[in-house]
Parts: structure tokens; C-alpha cells; sequence
């Protein structure tokens, strides 16, 4: 049995582990506030922009921008991974690189090129352990506050490597903010952009689900300009997804982190006390024996 002085030394340990994640959960609940008020009122916005788009790629027709047309032979895939720079949220950077390496796997097994443009150091530390091959890396981004220059950056380097056929399709890898305890690794294709669901309406005839659009001037000129921004757009939604879901992970983990250092120090208590009746009732019969040979 471990001596009082140990479980003493054990006990003031865990509690000061306790304050730090106890500490730590306040700043990620903090951080998610916000994160989570940019990621809502951008969702809408992203959600309209790309019915817009479909609505003006289906007036434009076939033909009407190369980031709409898919490549006859698929021979190099780009993936876009976004995780965290820190650690200490759980299984959070596990599960997106989990969703990269599925994604790899089947890639390769139609005999492609993968290469990666990396957001945050977890993602930047597995590609390179892995010896992937890595093109760009964003450090300090996710997880703080995103701006919109950074995805516009990064979207154009991305449409620049599809237009000169160094990539022939692009891929986000990302966190779907669902609820605070659940956030879930998506892979969205970037580029070439997909084409436009439609529903069948009764009768067998395929209705768009997309509002109709007047445009001026012309959809093919407005295609110029928008479709290059629905890179960006979709990039800097996948950043702030990513964000505002670390920052959930972080906090659930830290709860339960505290939670663990409790249910450690009663744990303890009870063993110290144990302890200390132990080293009591020793004394005890150390002062009886004493007494009785005294008296003997």
C-alpha cells in the first residue's frame, strides 16, 4: 500500500491537472461562441450563392467555364485537409485524417497522384510522417479567427493548379459542425465543380431545385466571375465548419477530462483514508502491546 506522503503527492497533482483543463474548457467554450455565431450566419450565404451558381450554369449550357468541366482521364488528385494546429480535442484530428487516408486509398487504387495543400500542423505533421506529397500548409489558421483573405488565397492557388492540369480534380477535407457533441469529417469536391442536383417531379420530367434568376449581363459573364469566388466561398465555409468544431471537441474533451480528475481524487481520498486508518490502528496496537508488557 502506497505510504499518506504518495497519495498526498498523487492527490495534489490530479487537482492541479483538474484546474488546468477546467481552465482550458472555459477558453474553448469562449472561442466557440464566436466561432459558432460566424459559422451560422455565413451557412445561409454559402447555401444561396451556390443556387444561384447552379441557376447560371444551367442557363449558360455546356462549355460555358473550364471549372465546370471534368477532365476525360483522371490522373492527379489534389485533397485539401483542414484540421487543428493543437491537440487536446480528442479523437477530432484522428477522425479527418482517418477521412483523408479512406479517401487516398480509394484514389490510388484507380491509379492517381495524390497531393496535399495542408491547414493546421496536425494534418501538415501527418503528411509528412506519411511522406505525402505536400504542395502548400496554412499554420495558425483553423482555430482562430478566420478571415476571408486566407481562403481566397488559397482557392486561387487552387484554381490556378486545376487550369494548368496540375490537378485534375480537387478535394476538401473538412468538419461538419452538427451539434456540440458531434462534428463530422467531410469530403467535398472543390474542383472541377460539381454539376447541379435535380429532383424528378411527377410525370418523369427533371425539375432544377433552383429558384429562377434574371441575370445582367449574361450568365456566362456573370459564370466568370462567380464561379472562381464559389472556390473561395466553399473553402472559407469548410475553415469556419472546421473551427467552430474543434473548438467543441475541445471543450467535450476537456468536460470529460475534468470529470476524469474527480472521480481520480475520490478515488484517492479513499485510498489515503484507508491509508491513514491503517497507519492508526498500527499505533494502536504498538501503545496496547506496550502497555500489556508493562504490565506483564
Amino acid at each position: 500500500m502506497a505510504t499518506l506522503k504518495e497519495v498526498q503527492l498523487k492527490i495534489a497533482g490530479v487537482k492541479k491537472t483538474k484546474q488546468i483543463t477546467s481552465a482550458m474548457k472555459m477558453v474553448a467554450t469562449s472561442r466557440l461562441r464566436g466561432a459558432q455565431l460566424a459559422m451560422e450566419a455565413f451557412r445561409p450565404y454559402a447555401e444561396k450563392y451556390a443556387e444561384v451558381l447552379g441557376s447560371l450554369a444551367q442557363k449558360a449550357g455546356e462549355g460555358a467555364s473550364p471549372l465546370l468541366e471534368a477532365r476525360e482521364e483522371v490522373k492527379k488528385v489534389h485533397v485539401v485537409l483542414l484540421t487543428s494546429d493543437r491537440g487536446l480535442c480528442g479523437g477530432f484530428n484522428i477522425n479527418l485524417i482517418d477521412k483523408a487516408e479512406k479517401l487516398i486509398k480509394e484514389k490510388e487504387g484507380e491509379g492517381v497522384e495524390i497531393s496535399f495543400t495542408n491547414f493546421g500542423k496536425r494534418g501538415r505533421d501527418w503528411a509528412r510522417k506519411e511522406a505525402q506529397t505536400r504542395v502548400d500548409e496554412y499554420i495558425g489558421v483553423v482555430g482562430s479567427k478566420v478571415g476571408f483573405g486566407v481562403a481566397s488565397t488559397g482557392g486561387q492557388k487552387l484554381i490556378n493548379g486545376f487550369l494548368s492540369g496540375e490537378y485534375d480534380e480537387v478535394y476538401l477535407v473538412y468538419a461538419e459542425f452538427v451539434s456540440m457533441g458531434r462534428q463530422v469529417p467531410v469530403v467535398q469536391q472543390l474542383l472541377p465543380i460539381p454539376p447541379i442536383e435535380v429532383e424528378e417531379e411527377e410525370g418523369g420530367e427533371d425539375k432544377p431545385f433552383q429558384a429562377e434568376h434574371i441575370c445582367e449581363p449574361s450568365a456566362d459573364m456573370l459564370l466568370g466571375e462567380m464561379l472562381p469566388r464559389n472556390v473561395y466561398i466553399q473553402l472559407y465555409r469548410g475553415l469556419l465548419e472546421t473551427s467552430t468544431s474543434e473548438h467543441a471537441a475541445r471543450m467535450s474533451a476537456m468536460d470529460n477530462a475534468t470529470q476524469a480528475c474527480s472521480d481520480m481524487i475520490t478515488d484517492l481520498q479513499r485510498v489515503f483514508n484507508k491509508a491513514r486508518q491503517a497507519a492508526i490502528t498500527a499505533d494502536l496496537m504498538d501503545i496496547v502491546g506496550g502497555a500489556e508488557a508493562l504490565k506483564g
